[in-house]
This record gives structure tokens, sequence and C-alpha cells, in this order.
């Protein structure tokens, strides 16, 4: 189940990021917001909580606690589909790539591959690349023509 909550006090709202670093208040600060998440973990019958916080530029007429909720759990849903592919199909997490770009040129390198094995219509990153790795010209042709279209 999830729950949020929304403060869009304009008086509260002007003095958030006052106390930060720049002692400055955030300008287009409209809402501030509380995500909480209850969960029951199957296996064990434990019972989680997770609680989560947000500020979004959107006044409550042009987003009210739902349609906030929603946003949230799209950003979400996209951000944990990418990640969790790149970091169970590709290891990311073990990597490493630790200097200089190097670590932003290998994740981008990755995120181009999600990118064009997705747009191929792979479901599965980890089958596509396996069959990939058995077909390496098959990948360099997808790549090099990332972009292109073949006329006939």
């Amino acid at each position: 189940m999830r729950l949020l909550w929304a403060l869009a006090d304009p008086a509260l709202n002007a003095r958030a990021g006052e106390a930060g670093v720049h002692g400055t208040p955030w300008p287009h600060l409209a809402q501030v917001c509380r995500s909480e998440r209850r969960r029951v973990i199957c296996r064990t019958g434990e019972r989680q909580v997770e609680v989560s916080d947000a500020v979004t530029s959107l006044s409550p007429a042009r987003a009210d606690a739902g349609r906030l909720l929603a946003l949230l759990r799209g950003h979400w849903g996209i951000a944990n589909k990418l990640h969790w592919v790149r970091d169970v199909t590709f290891d990311e997490d073990r990597s490493q790539v630790r200097r200089g770009a190097a670590p932003q040129a290998m994740a981008a390198c990755r995120n181009l591959v999600i990118a064009l094995l997705r747009r191929d219509g792979a479901a599965n990153i980890a089958a596509a690349c396996r069959t990939d790795a058995g077909r390496p010209h098959a990948a360099i042709a997808r790549v090099a023509t990332a972009g292109l279209t073949v006329m006939k």
C-alpha cells in the first residue's frame, strides 16, 4: 500500500532551502511530499515501512496527491527497471572501472546496449545479450546501424 501527503503552503515552502549550504530558498518549489510504502514479505510475514520525501515545482492545481503518487511511481518504475537490468545483467555494482570519465562512459555504453535491444523488441536483455555473444557480427551491425533507416 502506498500513501502520499503533499504540503503546498506558500509561506512554509518559501523558506525551504534557507538552511542549506547556499542559504537561499528554492525558487520554484510548489509542494513538498512524503510517500509511505507498506508491504509484507510473503515468505517471512515481516512488515516493512519505507518513507521517502520529494519536492516538486508542480502546483496543487496541476498535480494533487493522487497525481503526484502516480508520477512518483512512474519515475521509480522506469528508474528501477533500468538500474535492475544494469546491475543484474551487466553486474554494474561490481565494476572495477573507477577512474576519470570511464565509469560514465561505461554506463553510457550499457545504456546504449539496453536501448538498442529494447528498440529491436528484446523483452529479456540478458537473453538478447547471450544471443548477440554468439553472433558478434549481428551485434556490431545493430550498433553500426543505430538510428539509420534502411531504404529498399
